[in-house]
This record gives structure tokens, C-alpha cells and sequence, in this order.
């Protein structure tokens, strides 16, 4: 017999422990190398785990247990021959010994205690229960045969309100390693900096209208959308530009700040919230940050994304507006100082030059971390970035927008 210890590998740097978060197979079956076994959750990913070898598989780890890397949590029997079909080798006998008991039957003095356990309170229990306004018949005794002990009465709670017979179910699931480390991090945001927002508003209707204009040429051309992504990232590259404190973060006493763009993308992954990074994205095309938003959002979906895709950005970009959302107080993504939150597009009625027209208005909205970025550069940050898209020919497109947009 030929047995292979499968271990956990290091996910990335810094990374000593994830979490089984989901096994794709079941003790017993036969995989074969490279099938996705398992989905691990670290703190900041989920991936896959493939098999190693091929032949028949032994658990050693349990959903939600957390294990640390380098720690063996399977056996792969390399020996074993692939069954026909590839069905599980193991008949697993045991599963069917339960059906074989007949259940036992309550003896009569059981049901006996339990009328008995109805209402039957202990001295002490019955007079806090009066106090609390409770009735004792809707109280479960833990004393003996049943009876309701002082202990009880004091852990008893009043009803809330008429009950409807309607469900009263709840459920309980232990959050994802991912899950509870994005929580920390949003605590630990709103925790230790001095975060304020503020806001503006956009009129998209020139990014429209480039955008019915060129859309199709440049699907055709480049096998990606023209989205708004892409006129935003380089509105905000621009803007950091303009403004460098935005794009710098803090090291204990100090500030540091980047002559670099690296553009974190919040993007909704089936295990939450993910935040990919657009690297360089002042150096890249429209055609080149649309492609790695594309390339990255697919990534993400997927559950292929790795650690390193996902760390170290500069300036982070959320949009709610593809759910719905009008308006909010995005939170920093540590250890950033700045993000930048989109919202939904709605047409509303504007005054433009003495003049009521309709046009497609965003809110916008920039949480910085105050300790480092004043009010003047957060507001002069979001004003540019309104003037670069409500102008996006001269600020964006240098006046070319086929050339720009690689047409």
C-alpha cells in the first residue's frame, strides 16, 4: 500500500493557518490528481485545494476545523484501483446499523413527570415568576422529575408580544476565515482613524454618450465592455496625481506616499466581499484596466483568486450602484487612507445655465482617514474627479477619443 499525507500548502506570506471551509469529495471516494478536493478559507482568499495524486481518499480534517500549514489533512491511497463508474470504494456499513435499532419506548412514568413538570414550581421559582408576570406552564423544569428550580425562574423570560404561530426558527453558521477577517478590518478601520466623508455629484452624460458612441467598436475590437470602471480609475488615477496625500498611507510616525497607482476594486465574490488590486493603473489604457477588472472580477467569481492579487493597493474603489445603493459612507480599506464609493445612476431634473434639464446624476462619495488628508485635498480630490468625467474628451482622452480607446 502506497500512501500519500496531503498537507496544507502556504497560501501566501504571513498566512500560518486557514480554515477547511468546504470538502468536495467524501471520505472514501476515489479522486484523481489535480481534482479540486477541497475549498480552504485563509484571511484574505478562498482557493481550492487540488489532489496530489490519484486513488482513494481519507479525511483527516473536519468542515470549519482550522489547521495550520504544513498539517496533513488527508491520505491518498495511490495503491487502490480506480472502482468502476468511480464510485466510493467503501460501503460504509456503519451508516446502516442506526436503522437496524427499533426505537425504545418511553416508559409510562416519563409522560407521568412531564404533566407533573407542567406549571410545578419550587416555592422560590413560583414567586419570581409571579414577579416577572410569567406563566409557569410556559417554563421547562430542569430540576427532578422535571420541576422548575429558582434557577430556572430566574433564567425564565417573558414573552415578546402575542404569539402568531407563525415560524420562530434561527439559524447559526460560523462566519468564513475571509468573513471574519473583513470584519476586522472594518473595525479596525472605523476604530483607529480619523475617518470623515465627503461628498459631490456627477453628470455622466458625456461618459454616455462616448460610451453609445464607441461601445460596440471597442467590444468588437477588444473582447471587453466599455464600462464605467474604467473612466473612473483613471479619473481617480489623475486625481491622486493632483492630490498625493490621497494616495499615501501612515507607518506609525510616518506618511508614506506613492508616485504609483495600485487600484483595489471591491468586488462581490460567493464567499463575500473581495478587493483585487489594478497595479500600475495610471500607466494602463482604457482597453487595459477594463481587461484586468475583467480578468481579476472572473477570478474572484470563480474562487481562483490568489493573495497576492489582492494586497497591496493604494486607493480603493467600491461600487455600490450595482445594487441599487444611492448613497453611502464607504469604509477604508486599511492600511489606505482614501476610497472612493459609486453609486446608482438616476436621471434627475438639474439647473444648467438658468435652464431645468434631465440628465444621469451619481452621488459620489470619499472616505479619508483625516489624520493625514485635510479637508481642502479630500474636497479637491472629489471636485477633480467630477471634472475629469463630466469632460472625460480633454481630461481623459487628451482630446482623442479614438486613440484613447485604441479604435
Amino acid at each position: 500500500m502506497s500512501i500519500l499525507e496531503m498537507k496544507v500548502p502556504s497560501p501566501g506570506e504571513s498566512i500560518t493557518e486557514v480554515e477547511i471551509a468546504t470538502w468536495l469529495v467524501k471520505d472514501g471516494d476515489y479522486v484523481e490528481k489535480d481534482q479540486a478536493i477541497a475549498e480552504v478559507d485563509s484571511d484574505k482568499a478562498t482557493l481550492e485545494l487540488p489532489a496530489e495524486e490519484s486513488g482513494i481518499i481519507t479525511l483527516k480534517a473536519e468542515e470549519g476545523e482550522a489547521v495550520a500549514v504544513g498539517q496533513v489533512v488527508c491520505l491518498i491511497d495511490m495503491s487502490a484501483a480506480k472502482p468502476a463508474g468511480g464510485a466510493s470504494t467503501e460501503a460504509k456499513p456503519v451508516a446502516e446499523a442506526p436503522k437496524a435499532e427499533a426505537p425504545k419506548a418511553e416508559p409510562a412514568p416519563v409522560a407521568a413527570a412531564a404533566t407533573y413538570a407542567t406549571g410545578s414550581a419550587s416555592p422560590a421559582a413560583k414567586k419570581i415568576l409571579e414577579e416577572k408576570n410569567i406563566n409557569p406552564t410556559t417554563v421547562s423544569g430542569t430540576g427532578k422529575d422535571g420541576r422548575i428550580t429558582k434557577e430556572d425562574a430566574l433564567n425564565a423570560k417573558a414573552s415578546m408580544g402575542t404569539p402568531t404561530g407563525g415560524p420562530r426558527g434561527e439559524e447559526r453558521k460560523k462566519m468564513s476565515m475571509l468573513r471574519r477577517k473583513v470584519a476586522e478590518r472594518l473595525v479596525e478601520a472605523k476604530n483607529t482613524t480619523a475617518m470623515l466623508t465627503t461628498f459631490n455629484e456627477v453628470n455622466l452624460t458625456n461618459v454616455n454618450k462616448l460610451r453609445s458612441e464607441y461601445k460596440d467598436a471597442f467590444k468588437a475590437k477588444h473582447g471587453v465592455g466599455l464600462g464605467f470602471m474604467s473612466f473612473f480609475t483613471k479619473a481617480v488615477t489623475r486625481a491622486l496625481e493632483m492630490y498625493p496625500d490621497v494616495n499615501s498611507m501612515i507607518d506609525g510616525q510616518d506618511q508614506i506616499k506613492f508616485d504609483f497607482a495600485d487600484i483595489s476594486i471591491a468586488v462581490s465574490g460567493p464567499k463575500g466581499l473581495m478587493v483585487p488590486v489594478v497595479r500600475n493603473a495610471e500607466l494602463l489604457s482604457f482597453r487595459g484596466i477594463e481587461s484586468e477588472i475583467k480578468r481579476l472580477a472572473l477570478r474572484a467569481r470563480d474562487g481562483q483568486i490568489t493573495v497576492d492579487e489582492m494586497t497591496g493597493g493604494t486607493f480603493t474603489i467600491t461600487n455600490g450602484g450595482v445594487f441599487g445603493s444611492m448613497l453611502s459612507t464607504p469604509i477604508i480599506n486599511p492600511p489606505q487612507s482614501a476610497i472612493l464609493g459609486m453609486h446608482n445612476i438616476i436621471e434627475r431634473p438639474i439647473a444648467v445655465e438658468g435652464r431645468v434639464e434631465i440628465h444621469p446624476m451619481m452621488f459620489v462619495a470619499l472616505s479619508y482617514d483625516h489624520r493625514i488628508i485635510d479637508g481642502r485635498e479630500s474636497v479637491g480630490f472629489l471636485v477633480a474627479i467630477k471634472e475629469a468625467l463630466e469632460n472625460p474628451v480633454e481630461l481623459l482622452m487628451d482630446n482623442n477619443p479614438k486613440k484613447a480607446l485604441e479604435l
